[in-house]
């Protein structure tokens, strides 16, 4: 064994961290039931996350809500599980659920605008030819944590102001020392980190206002820095000047300094990480005080019917695996799965996207999966508020250490890893370039995204760009910066030299177990099958799905939904790698449908067969499961469902009984179709 006994389980440490919301009639007994079934499914962390749903006896913050926290965090500590703290009630942070601003109107959010007359209350900058820049209260909002507080509802709280210092203090005094004054001897073993998330400058349901962030005493920082508010009515005007520039600039700095390095500084003088995220998925420049940094996959921002490449939120994974590296930071996080079933039929989410998305993001580097999410409850309307449950409600939950182990195995691979990367791609935050990097992915050629405020520490030198310990041949940048190296990315030498090519084929290229690695991800939708030329060396295949491990023959093979780790070693360690055998696929047999679960969205088939051996290849959606003569022959979560019979059917006459389970949307969403497919 090379590679399966390490990866065979890396620990505790790797675990998914899913969000457990805290959204029902929370009862200690129950909540300490939930945590011992989630650490016997695989999950060693967890997010203690305030959701809506709560009922009004428990206020947010009050000693009733302590009380449940301190049940959760003495369970995971006597289950060795950790316990990141969620920082607001609901979202998004900043506001402590509404209490920052309660008698304080000063410190709620406040905005600019360019508007025909000021308004009673309006604090008038400019008057100019295309009207007046006035500032004033957003009006914005954050999700609570009681029902008649959601957006647009009459008890919606009020957002905060977080580029105001004095608002930022408060919230931290409501909040960070909040937990801290109860949980201090859990800081910096079973508490790991707080978890702060996509704060917005405006707050919720601003958008059709026409605001841009601003906070008092911002007009004489802009003006000190050599702006003119005249100027900044670009700002409404789809145009971009010098003001605007300097405008984005300077407020992406207070943002930095105002609440994410407040936050930070806090994390880290009481021994714990600052996590979450920040509000956009290429907000780079706004990952620089996140000790673990991270990002956002919802909505299916990326996924497989729409590729893995478009957009500006395609750049997300490698957002924040490139800004920990340059960072210095060993994790980085992904808050992933939430409402990506889709907003028809939020429930109707398949394993095998769940599979594509978590190689979407590990094949670029995060190595930290936070789960969106396991639900306490799913009672009534719980059920439709941000679904799916991907965790304990789900049809996989009883298989789910496929899934705990996989992604361990992932995250583990994925930290500490040394990037080979030939191409630096220098980038401004919110513009991280997703069509100049797409024909990089697919040509399987490795890079770095270096943020702005990192130009300065690069050097050219012969040819070649140097950032921190990373040497570039070529970049993507600034036409008139670092003028001697190449800006032809395309001659790089590839990370993989495949024959054909593979458009849909992803590779990450580093260093990892003290040897030079590959993973690979299949982002598409067919098989790939290629033969490619690697270093003249040995070579081994790892599938950490499986945890199995094979010589590996110069032939790729890649399945729908597939990844590979390929790894040097030495000679010796290569004879001791058994070689693949590519097992003959049986005839189907004729399945019959025995019996139909209508209120768990099961179909039970049988068949029988003689004495066979190979893979039995089943067409089925969704989650299919297998027994031969009585025997567990395993469960398969994506199509073609494939199984084994090898050892198992080995009988004159075989039962073979097949569990076809349907998506939970055939329970809490609409119907959808799961069974055997003609």
């Amino acid at each position: 064994m090379v590679i399966s006994e390490i990866m065979r389980d890396p620990g505790g440490e790797f675990s998914p961290v899913p969000f457990l919301f805290l959204n029902g009639d929370l009862r200690h007994k129950e909540i300490k039931r939930q945590l011992r079934d989630f650490k016997d499914h695989g999950i060693d962390a967890v997010v203690l996350h305030p959701r809506m749903g709560l009922p009004k006896r428990i206020g947010y913050l009050s000693k009733e809500f302590f009380s449940y926290i301190r049940t959760a965090v003495e369970t995971c500590r006597e289950l060795d599980m950790r316990v990141v703290f969620y920082d607001e009630g609901m979202y998004p942070s900043g506001s402590a659920c509404g209490q920052v601003v309660k008698g304080r109107p000063e410190l709620e959010s406040q905005g600019l605008l360019l508007v025909p007359a000021p308004e009673p209350g309006d604090e008038v900058l400019a008057r100019t030819d295309a009207g007046i820049l006035a500032v004033r209260h957003t009006g914005g909002t954050i999700r609570g944590v009681h029902y008649g507080e959601d957006d647009h509802e009459a008890n919606a709280p009020k957002s905060a102001d977080i580029l105001n210092p004095e608002a930022v203090d408060r919230f931290i005094s409501l909040t960070h020392e909040a937990y801290y004054r109860e949980f201090q001897e859990y800081f910096g073993n079973t508490v790991m980190g707080f978890f702060t998330d996509e704060p917005n400058m405006l707050g919720r349901c601003t958008e059709k206002k026409g605001f841009m962030p601003w906070t008092r005493g911002f007009a004489d920082i802009f003006k000190n820095a050599g702006g003119r508010i005249e100027d900044l009515t670009a700002l409404f005007e789809n145009r971009e000047n010098e003001a605007t520039r300097l405008y984005w600039e300077l407020i992406i700095k207070r943002e930095n300094d105002v609440y994410y390095a407040a936050l930070s500084d806090w994390c880290e003088k009481h021994g714990i990480a600052l996590m979450g995220h920040p509000d956009r998925s290429d907000d780079i420049e706004r990952e620089r005080h996140f000790h673990i940094p991270g990002q956002d996959l919802v909505y299916r921002q990326v996924a497989p019917e729409m590729g893995d490449l478009v957009g500006p939120d395609s750049a997300q994974g490698k957002c924040s695996a490139d800004a920990a590296r340059v960072l210095g930071r060993r994790r980085n996080s992904n808050e992933c799965l939430g409402v990506c079933g889709g907003e028809e039929n939020p429930w109707s989410m398949t394993a095998g996207d769940i599979k594509w998305f978590i190689d979407y993001l590990a094949v670029r580097g995060v190595n930290m999966y936070i789960l969106h999410a396991y639900y306490y409850s799913i009672v009534g309307a719980r059920k439709d508020e941000r679904p799916p449950d991907v965790g304990p409600h789900s049809i996989w939950w009883p298989r789910y250490r496929l899934w705990t182990e996989y992604i361990k195995r992932v995250s583990y691979l994925m930290t500490d890893a040394k990037l080979h990367a030939k191409v630096a791609v220098l980038c401004e935050n919110r513009a991280l370039m997703p069509e100049k990097v797409a024909p990089l992915f697919e040509n399987q050629i490795g890079f770095q995204y270096i943020p702005e405020s990192f130009w300065g520490q690069c050097r050219e030198e012969n040819g070649r760009l140097y950032c921190k310990d990373m040497a570039f041949d070529a970049l993507i940048g600034p036409e008139d910066m670092f003028t001697g190296v190449s800006r032809d990315v395309m001659a790089v030498e590839p990370d993989i030299v495949c024959k054909s090519p593979e458009p849909e084929l992803r590779c990450a290229h580093f260093d990892r177990l003290g040897r030079e690695c590959r993973f690979l991800v299949n982002a598409g939708e067919a098989d790939i099958e290629t033969e490619v030329i690697l270093p003249t060396g040995y070579y081994g295949q790892y599938d950490p799905w499986t945890n199995e491990e094979y010589s590996f023959d110069g032939v790729l093979r890649l399945p729908r939904r597939g990844s590979l780790l390929i790894f040097a070693c030495t000679e010796t360690e290569f004879e001791s790698l058994p070689a693949r055998e590519e097992r003959e696929t049986v005839p189907t047999p004729e399945f019959e449908l025995v019996e139909t679960v209508s209120k768990e969205a099961k179909k039970i088939y049988k068949a029988t067969v003689g004495r066979t051996r190979g893979v039995l290849e089943v067409r089925a959606e969704e989650m299919a499961e297998l027994t031969v003569n009585g025997v567990d022959a395993g469960a398969s979560f994506w199509g073609p469902h494939r199984f084994d019979l090898t050892g198992l059917a080995e009988k004159e006459r075989n039962e073979l009984v097949l569990t076809v389970t349907g998506s939970r949307a055939n329970l809490y969403g609409k119907p959808v179709e799961y069974g055997l497919l003609k």
